[in-house]
């Protein structure tokens, strides 16, 4: 019998090396829905990637003086390693700059030119680069960007247009009959209320005003602009269009498209009108969750407020930044970050509930019986009937809140179980218990109660936290296998009755509060202040225009150095012999930064010989050596690149 399938997918985010805690909020939510439904039995398909072409990588590219293609490689590599970092386990990764990628791309845009529904026409209208997105005039702020706040430009050029507005009707009817394919509801009365009803208008879906992108291929002056790219990628990475559509036919249509609130647009109008025209079926779900925002605005490498998830992780681990992101906001609505709730909840939920729960239990087995081991024979106490009952009801809810992906619900239901077992600890006081030997079988009961329970706890946190489930395996002596399976949380009793118990390192050390918020925004404000957008140099005044004849004034000959001293008291002047044709020059150059004497002798370097002498420090300077400088001051002396003798005139 074939497993059950389950398709999920992340937005494929813009290149940059800037992504900050806001973007591993939506990746480590979908990682935790992957790794839930591997655990109960699912073939998953999980995909994130990178977003690759447009103009702002052009024109990023172009300010660092390298290709696209090698801007874009180096930050992926980057992107992949914090997603390392965050255990992340995507299936695929996909770029659009993949080659096959491409093909699809090229294919999807020829089908629909065929089918009439891409023409050419002119475009004319207000375009913001960094959003890749056009607007009108009366969609603008302030006459910016509605979504970045950014100046926008005034584009006028020929482009292909998608017919978006014949689709209108049908999104509207399939949203209306299919309540749960945008969520939250919010998000569906959005779309409905202030796009679709008021009326669409067809989409430009091509650029002539810049090359990084994928050609059409039936007219190459034109390049496929960023949202039908970027959206076929769900489609593409399962090789739709191929030779071998294996996946495709496996996976599609994905189960849920989880995006953040800003561009469910995209995947809620033009993303469906897009697979209507090509007659293919819709996602089954595309859920807009909220932002993490810092002070009430939304965390933006714009407004330099961004949160680094690396600073983090190594200070804290990936499993408490996880727990954190998906416990503390209601997944779908917006949520306050801020260094103060994230130690409370460490220190709160994983310390004092988790972490005690864990160390008391391991510590009392290791205690009460010669080398951590519970005797075969148990005895119950009248508590066990309701935490047994507690883990049934709160399972049950558990996976019901997974499915509607209420992640902060599915935590809460586990946390009711943790705090349940502490709360046992209390109720039964097996240290009273260990004073009598008659109590032993029922002193195992209770310690026997609480490593189940540990052991069910610890699967059932396995999607949020991957890391933590094996550090509580092996201090209550279980490994991997039959006994660590989703399935068996179901089954009360499955933990052996002869426990192994060994105390190991403390997961979550409480925090020492204060101390800890002094550093950490220590932390924050030197990655905040290296995301901050960067106040641009005041450009240079232009000197004053020059004709050939003011140039042919001056005279450039090369010279050769043949001696060269410091100027004594003068920590940046050296004083050279320079030799040029039958005549050697006395010149003075604050060049000693730069040059040792030693080095300086033997080197060809360009001489204005008619500049009037002078006296440095008191010594005659008959001329200038040349060298070029950069915006911080450096000098590099100037000297011809080839073979040329001294007295040579340069010109």
């Amino acid at each position: 019998m074939s497993k059950p399938t389950f398709y999920i997918t992340t937005p494929i985010y813009y290149p940059s090396n800037k992504l900050h805690i806001g973007h591993s909020y939506t990746t480590v939510a979908a990682d935790a829905m992957s790794r839930y439904k591997r655990l109960r039995g699912y073939d998953v398909m999980f995909l994130t990637g990178t977003d690759e072409h447009g103009q702002k990588i052009e024109r990023r590219a172009a300010e660092e003086g390298v290709t696209p293609q090698a801007f874009v490689d180096n930050i992926v590599d980057w992107i992949k390693d914090l997603w390392k970092t965050m255990d992340i386990s995507y299936d695929k990764f996909i770029r659009t700059t993949d080659e096959d990628h491409k093909v699809t791309v090229q294919k999807i845009f020829k089908a629909l030119y065929d089918k009439g529904d891409i023409y050419k026409s002119e475009y004319e209208g207000m375009y913001c680069t960094p959003c890749e997105t056009f607007f009108t005039e009366h969609q603008l702020v302030d006459g910016k960007c509605p979504d970045c706040g950014r100046p926008v430009e005034k584009v006028k050029e020929e482009s292909y247009f998608f017919k978006l507005s014949k689709y209108q009707d049908r999104l509207i009817k399939h949203i209306e009959d299919h309540p749960e394919f945008i969520q939250p509801q919010t998000r569906q009365n959005e779309m409905l209320n202030n796009f679709l009803r008021p009326g669409l208008e067809d989409l430009c879906v091509s650029r002539t005003s810049f090359k990084w992108g994928i050609p059409v291929e039936f007219d190459t002056n034109h390049v496929v602009y960023v949202w039908l790219d970027a959206l076929s990628n769900y489609i593409s990475a399962l090789g739709y269009g191929s030779d071998n559509q294996e996946l495709y036919n496996k996976f599609w249509p994905a189960d849920v498209h989880l995006v953040g609130k800003e561009i469910i647009r995209f995947h809620t109008i033009i993303w469906p009108a897009i697979l209507m025209a090509l007659d293919l079926p819709l996602p089954k779900q595309v859920f807009g969750h909220g932002w993490l925002v810092i002070d009430g605005g939304k965390m933006s490498k714009s407004k330099g407020n961004v949160v680094d998830p690396s600073v983090l992780v190594n200070r804290y681990g990936s499993d408490a930044i996880r727990y954190f992101l998906l416990r503390e906001i209601a997944f779908g609505q917006d949520g306050n970050f801020t260094n103060e709730a994230l130690i409370s909840r460490i220190n709160s939920d994983l310390a004092n509930d988790l972490g005690n729960l864990t160390s008391r239990t391991v510590a009392m087995i290791e205690k009460y019986f010669e080398g951590g081991v519970l005797p075969e024979v148990h005895e119950g106490n009248e508590f066990d009937a309701d935490v047994q009952q507690i883990i049934t009801e709160q399972i049950a809810k558990m996976e019901a809140n997974m499915e509607k992906l209420f992640f902060n619900n599915a935590l809460e239901d586990i946390w009711v179980i943790i705090r349940r077992f502490n709360k046992y600890i209390d109720e039964t006081m097996p240290w009273v218990l260990a004073k009598d030997e008659a109590n032993k079988a029922k002193l195992a009961g209770v310690l026997y109660t609480l490593a189940e329970g540990l052991r069910i706890v610890s699967i059932m946190i396995e999607p949020f936290m991957p890391r933590t489930p094996e550090l509580i395996w092996e201090q209550i002596g279980l490994t991997r296998g039959e006994l660590t399976a989703w399935d068996t949380i179901h089954t009360w009793g499955t933990m052996p009755n002869t426990v192994h118990a060994k105390k190991g390192t403390n997961m979550f050390p409480r925090i020492d509060k204060e101390k800890e918020l002094a550093e950490l925004e220590a932390a924050m404000k030197a990655t905040q202040a290296a995301a901050a957008p960067q106040e641009e140099k005041p450009a240079k005044p232009k000197k004053e225009e020059i004709t050939i004849d003011d140039f042919g004034k001056v005279e450039l000959k090369v010279g050769e150095v043949i001696e060269c001293e410091h100027v004594l008291k003068a920590d940046k002047l050296l004083v050279s012999k320079i030799k040029i044709g039958d005549e050697v020059r006395q010149i003075v150059s604050g060049i000693a930064k730069y040059y040792t004497p030693e080095e300086f002798v033997g080197r060809k370097v360009v001489v204005v010989t008619n500049l009037k002498p002078v006296k440095l420090r008191g010594i005659l300077s008959e001329g200038m050596v040349l060298c070029a400088s950069d915006d911080e001051g450096n000098l590099v002396a100037v000297g011809p690149l080839g073979e040329m003798v001294d007295g040579a005139e340069v010109k």
